[in-house]
């Protein structure tokens, strides 16, 4: 019997991107053999260099459903409003006459009277910063904790769906909603300083989200409602609530249906920018009407 031939050895692959090195190792995504200058560690085995610049592009590429990038750090503008509110609040408690000594004793400075919103002051004087102003003004700790709370409670989870930009305009626009409402229809002299008003808002674009999104939203809903049933507390702005739900809601849905595609970050910005466009002729109108009854 005539031995068969022992089988000729297998040559080993070439590395694709170095077609002189020989080499046994593939890439785990794309199975293309690798030489170990190509190896880059991954979760299983080893990938090539293309393969992890493309997934890097995808991360980076990755969006939430309303189109804002989706990124591992999130929560960056909610912390940014969160100490912008508590040093407005050391800086008129800290500046107040009575210092720290009473629950509220820092509405006794000089710079909370300077940024309140009292209405009358806005239209005969043109002052009005005191419409944003107001916003990040509070009167006691206590005021101040509960707004906080609540923004840390809501704010990180809205803020990584919209996006920091997009965020951000639903609460400076939830903010002048609330203030915009107690221009309007609040007494010219009564004095109102809050975040309450972006707090709000926020409330009702979270429900916009979840309904959005097909998730439960009853929870959401008690609260808003617990919190609207709390307004009619005397020395509450049930107004300056109202006011920011309505805005945020408003600017919320903007964001969130507007027409899908390419242009629809357009779409959002012309819609956050109109209803900024009608809280400023609001006002307007509000002011010639104020400037009217005091002529």
């Amino acid at each position: 019997m005539t031995p068969e031939p022992y089988p000729a050895t297998q040559a080993a692959p070439r590395c694709y991107r170095h077609p002189d090195r020989e080499t046994w190792v593939s890439c785990t995504r794309c199975e293309r053999p690798i030489c170990p200058d190509c190896l880059r560690p991954a979760a299983v085995g080893f990938q090539c260099p293309q393969c992890v610049a493309e997934g890097q592009t995808r991360t980076r590429q990755a969006r939430s459903p309303y189109g804002a990038r989706i990124v591992e750090r999130t929560g960056v503008v909610t912390a940014v409003l969160a100490v912008l509110n508590i040093a407005a609040y050391l800086a008129t408690a800290f500046t107040s006459p009575k210092g720290l000594v009473s629950n509220s004793s820092n509405t006794a400075s000089r710079l909370f009277s300077r940024l309140d919103l009292v209405p009358i002051r806005v239209a005969e004087n043109g002052e009005y910063w005191r419409l944003i102003g107001a916003a990040f003004l509070h009167i006691g700790p206590l005021h101040l904790a509960v707004n906080m709370i609540a923004l840390a409670v809501v704010g990180p989870q809205l803020e990584r769906v919209f996006g920091p930009w997009r965020f951000l305009s639903v609460y400076l626009l939830a903010a002048l909603g609330g203030s915009v409402s107690v221009y309007l229809f609040d007494s010219p002299f009564n004095a109102v300083a809050g975040a309450s008003g972006a707090i709000y808002g926020l409330f009702a674009a979270t429900v916009i989200v979840l309904r959005d999104l097909g998730i439960d939203a009853r929870f959401m809903l008690v609260t808003i409602g617990i919190n609207i049933a709390v307004s009619f507390t005397p020395g509450i702005s049930l107004l300056g609530h109202l006011g920011g739900l309505v805005a945020g809601g408003l600017a919320a849905a903007a964001i969130v249906y507007a027409p899908k595609g390419t242009a629809r970050t357009s779409y959002q910005i012309l819609g956050l920018g109109g209803i900024f466009a009608a809280e400023v002729a609001l006002v307007l109108i509000r002011t010639n009407m104020l400037l009217g009854l005091g002529s």
